[in-house]
Parts: structure tokens; sequence; C-alpha cells
């Protein structure tokens, strides 16, 4: 039998001791992470990005645990979870709001800007009727074109029950005049938005609430398939001095929404380096909605979503070295 070298063994020993050395003087390094998302599989591609440089910071990082947004903001806020990655602000203000506020959560910089939201009807309906505001259907003839069920009203596919969009639509369209001639249908997005795709590929007109980044603009691209309809004025409820107007004068009826990364207050105190990492990670709107369109086309397992998280890394190295740089710097302060 052939002995191994005692050169060789020493390498090989100091080498372990380096790597474990390496490891312990990572800032997550024995620490674990509970990340928790809304079951919008759709927003599972922004937080494995973030788990991603977590656990380049050494934190072990369980299992995404999908639950309502209500119980993911109260999980965060007791401590349950440690980060969700998708706080939409101002959408979700009051249940940021109820869960704690600002005493319980640590929310710094902006993780994904610029998120539009809306109504929208197929082009074809609009150019031929000069449809442009949601309030010209309180015009029974035009409110009727969307009709689905023969009721006579305008079928507006809505989104889900509990969400702060569906709030804010059955607000406007009390606000709008529009109850008698326009009926909200909510229930799960997903399945009611293929409905509604469904009838545009039949030539039917559609009305429907829309948000981005979300793969149905991919689908029914704005300008293209759809126009966004304006709204007679501002209106939010709870918010008298709300003005979702635009920078281009435009009114869509939404303000421009932040997606934002809240942690739990005290995790962060004693995590500095997580907490600067959460504060400085950007990623861009079209980048979420490319992601998107993609598990429409059928890449929509949980590992698929994994391999677009660590393509989207790849892709951009530079920026992500950086953010893993700057929150170990921040350990050291």
């Amino acid at each position: 039998m052939k002995l191994i070298s005692p050169h060789i063994w020493l390498g090989f020993s100091l080498t372990i001791v380096v790597m474990q050395a390496n490891a312990a003087s990572l800032p997550g390094a024995g620490k674990t992470v509970q990340p928790i998302q809304s079951t919008l599989q759709e927003e599972t591609f922004q937080t494995m990005i973030v788990d991603r440089a977590l656990e380049k910071l050494g934190y072990k990082v369980n299992p995404i645990k999908q639950v309502s947004y209500n119980v993911a903001y109260t999980s965060v806020a007791n401590g349950d979870a440690t980060f969700m990655a998708d706080s939409w602000e101002p959408n979700q203000v009051e249940k940021y709001r109820s869960a704690g506020g600002d005493k319980v959560f640590y929310r710094k910089g902006v993780y994904i800007a610029n998120s539009a939201q809306g109504y929208m009807i197929d082009k074809k309906t609009a150019d031929k009727y000069h449809i442009t505001n949601i309030q010209q259907l309180k015009d029974p003839k035009l409110a009727k074109l969307f009709d689905q069920n023969g009721d006579g009203k305008a079928d507006l596919t809505s989104c889900d029950p509990g969400w702060a969009c569906s709030d804010i639509i059955n607000y406007q369209l009390k606000q709008y005049g529009l109850s008698k001639t326009v009926e909200s249908n909510s229930g799960n997005y997903a399945a009611i938005i293929a409905n509604t795709i469904a009838r545009y590929k039949q030539g039917k007109p559609i009305l429907y609430y829309a948000w981005t980044p979300y793969w149905v603009s991919g689908v029914l691209v704005p300008g293209k398939d759809v126009v966004w309809l304006q709204v007679p004025f501002s209106a939010i409820p709870g918010e008298p001095q709300a003005n979702t107007s635009v920078s281009n004068g435009k009114n869509y009826g939404f303000p421009m929404n932040n997606q934002r990364i809240v942690a739990n207050k005290k995790w962060v105190q004693q995590n500095p380096a997580a907490g600067k990492l959460f504060a400085i990670m950007k990623l861009n709107v079209n980048d979420v909605s490319a992601e998107n369109l993609m598990m429409r086309h059928g890449q929509s397992s949980n590992s698929d979503i994994q391999a677009h998280a660590d393509g989207w890394i790849k892709a951009h190295q530079k920026t992500f070295n950086h953010w893993i740089t700057v929150a170990k710097q921040a350990a050291t302060k």
C-alpha cells in the first residue's frame, strides 16, 4: 500500500482550516434565515435572488414559506419569518402599519421601482368607440360591450379578494359612479385573467386590471393589443389627498408602486450585513416581467425559477458581487 506523504496531509489539513476560517468569518455564519412571500408564484424569482445573496454572506436560508400578505407581515413582525422581498408601497401601506410599521420592521431602499397598475381594454374596442377613460363606461351601451354573463354590465377582471388592489377597485367603482354599469369580478387572478386572454383571442372586448411586473403585459402588449384607461380623478380609500397622476399628466387611478424588502427590525439590528444588503439590492422591473413570462411559457417549477434566479445573477455578476462586498463591510463597522 502506497503511503501518503506527510507534506500532502499537512497541506490538506491547512486547506480545511483555511476553509473553516473563511466560513466562520462570514457575517451570517451559524445563523438561519426564514424568507416568506405571498402565494403569488411570480414573486418567487426576486425572493430567490435575495436568498442567494444571503447565502453568500454565510447564512443558512430555509425554503420560502408562501402565505397571504396579511400573514406575511404579521410573521415578519413577530420574528416567525425574517424578511419579505415584495412589500408593495404604497398599495400595502395599511398592512404595513397594522402589523406594527416602523417600530417592528426594517425597510430601507427600493428593491424594484416603478411598478405600474391600472385598468386596460383591448385596443380594437378602444379605437372603435374612442374609449380612453373608465368613466365612459357609465354609458350602458359602452358598458354592455364588455358584458360576459348577459346582465348588461361590463365585467371587469379584478384581483384576488383581500389584496389592496381589490379594495381600491371596489372603492373607485363607487366614486366614479360605475356601480350600476360595471361589475368587479374578483378571484384567483391567474385563473380569471386566463379567461380574459381567451376572450381576447376569440376577438371579444375585454376589460381588466393589470400590474407590472407580471407576465400579462408580455401576452397582451400595451399599445399593441391593449391600452391603459385613465380615470376622472384620484380616489384611494383612506387617503383623501392621494394623487395618482403620473409625470406625463395622465391619471391611471393607481400610484406607481415600489417593491421593498421588509425585514424584522430586531433581527436586522443583530445582523447589520443583511440589513445593508436589503438596503442596496435593486432589480429592474422589466427583468422581473421577462422572468414571469418564462413562467407563463411553462418554466414555472421551483427548479425552473431557481435557474432563472441563478441565470440573472450570472448575467449581473459584477453588481451581485458588489452587493456582497458592501454588505460584508457593514458587518465590520
